[in-house]
């Protein structure tokens, strides 16, 4: 079983940092991309930040400059480091990962999501 938990969400004002990090844990053969996602109430979730497994990062417009995403791949972890928060960053994120695994006698991938963890900006 796969399981990606997420960590460092919380209460900040705005201006503020934090840090959120995300571990996969399980049976995993490599992890492809890593990303992370977040959603405010009544809105659908929306992409904030990718990482290939090559280090190759991607990010929405709203975030760039401010936020940066990495990973270290001997640890099955990726991070997000969020600085100069706004109120409008307030949401719950969600860790997203791309996992090969073996099974029934093949590599096979499968998209896995975090538990969420909520950040709060307060103004």
């Amino acid at each position: 079983q796969v399981q990606l938990v997420e960590s460092g969400g919380g209460l900040v004002q705005a201006g503020g940092s934090l840090r959120l990090s995300c571990a996969a844990s399980g049976r995993i053969f490599r992890i492809n991309a890593m990303g992370w996602y977040r959603q405010a109430p009544v809105k659908q979730r929306e992409l904030v930040a990718t990482i290939t497994s090559g280090g190759s990062t991607n990010y929405a417009d709203s975030v760039k400059g401010r936020f940066t995403i990495s990973r270290d791949n001997a640890k099955n972890t990726v991070y997000l480091q969020m600085n100069s928060l706004k109120p409008e960053d307030t949401a719950v994120y969600y860790c997203n990962a791309g996992i090969m695994k073996y099974g029934l006698g093949s590599l096979y991938e499968s998209n896995y999501w975090g538990q969420g963890t909520q950040v709060t900006v307060s103004s």
